[in-house]
């Protein structure tokens, strides 16, 4: 769930489930505790900000300090007021990068980052919202709200089913290989491959998001257009993602009943793109960049760009992981040849020079 990590796993990882068990966290651990830490995790940076933002509040109402005359708060809540931007950064690095990495190495498990990757640009759009320092139009901030709260409960409804409903059950397969392969270095490598790359991709997608509470201008045409290229991915990616539920739920069921799986996931919006779920997720991140773009405050797409460049990345690791499966080779690699990457298109009929139903 950077590199995209808030992506769904690959179908091949997911058939994988039955068969690797769940590791990382152990067997014996209770699910409870993963959901205790789990909320316990983020209340350092939420306590503190609750806190600066109950200081501003006291002092505007006692009227001995107020937004007009920061220089009379402490100097520490004066440059959180001062800098929302950089606050909500040091926020992320020591709750996120410093805190989360420190469990994940009394846990021996980096799963928390996944479900978080749900709930973190959440936390932005209302922390960005209720900065002292906001400025903005309310009809904006309410929309950009609730498609977060709808993109944010998709993802998570999504991120659980495909775990089981299980919290802490494993983490991404990603990181079990980055383990492998940087073995005793993998304590600190993981802060900053796990971590600290994560705080790049989260904040920089949520850009956006910060741009439109800082400029109040009048809604127009093109926030329209935002929210429906921002409500066309959460829909597409619902949908593609249900179908690879389905697919892989009835291919265990297969398994089960000793019969032969099927190869591959080509039907509905799998018929017209190898990775739809992956477009879109990235049509919800670019919709929010037109947000961005509308209010004169274009610079606010690097964050999608990044985000889409690793994820071209990974798309490039999942397939080679798909294909390192032996009995699905030469059909994964047909797929592969007839239908697209990630912008759904009819397939390619013809392949070298045969038609491919022949």
């Amino acid at each position: 769930m950077g590199y995209s990590y808030q992506q769904q796993q690959p179908i091949l990882a997911i058939l994988a489930q039955n068969t690797m068990g769940f590791g990382g966290c152990g067997h014996g651990h209770s699910n409870l505790k993963y959901v205790v830490t789990a909320f316990l995790a983020p209340l350092p940076s939420i306590l503190f900000y609750l806190s600066f933002l109950n200081h501003i509040n006291n002092s505007d109402t006692s009227g001995s300090e107020s937004e007009s005359d920061p220089h009379s708060l402490a100097n520490l809540w004066t440059w959180c007021y001062h800098h929302p931007l950089l606050l909500a950064n040091a926020l992320f690095f020591l709750n996120v990068n410093v805190l989360f990495w420190v469990i994940s190495h009394i846990q021996k498990s980096h799963w928390m980052i996944d479900p978080f990757w749900t709930v973190i640009p959440l936390m932005l759009v209302h922390y960005y919202a209720t900065h002292p320092l906001g400025h903005y139009n309310w009809w904006r901030s309410r929309i950009a709200m609730l498609m977060t709260w709808v993109w944010s409960l998709r993802l998570s409804h999504n991120y659980f089913r495909r775990e089981n409903w299980q919290w802490g059950a494993r983490e991404d397969w990603r990181f079990t290989d980055m383990s492998r392969q940087y073995g005793k270095n993998w304590w600190w490598v993981s802060f900053f491959a796990v971590y600290a790359s994560q705080q790049v991709f989260l904040i920089g997608v949520c850009l956006p998001l910060y741009v439109v509470h800082s400029v109040d201008m009048p809604l127009n045409n093109w926030d329209f257009v935002a929210i429906i290229v921002c409500m066309c991915g959460v829909v597409i990616a619902y949908f593609a993602d249900t179908q690879l539920h389905e697919f892989v739920t009835r291919n265990n069921k297969l398994k089960e009943l000793g019969k032969p799986v099927v190869l591959n996931l080509d039907k509905g919006l799998w018929n017209y793109s190898r990775h739809p779920n992956y477009f879109g997720e990235q049509l919800w991140w670019w919709g929010l960049v037109i947000f961005a773009w509308n209010l004169g405050h274009g610079w606010a797409f690097v964050g999608a760009l990044i985000n889409s460049m690793c994820l071209a990345y990974v798309t490039k690791l999942v397939e080679e992981r798909m294909l390192k499966q032996e009995y699905r080779v030469e059909a994964y690699r047909l797929y592969q040849k007839t239908t697209s990457v990630w912008i759904p298109w009819f397939k390619s009929s013809k392949i070298g020079g045969k038609d491919k139903s022949t």
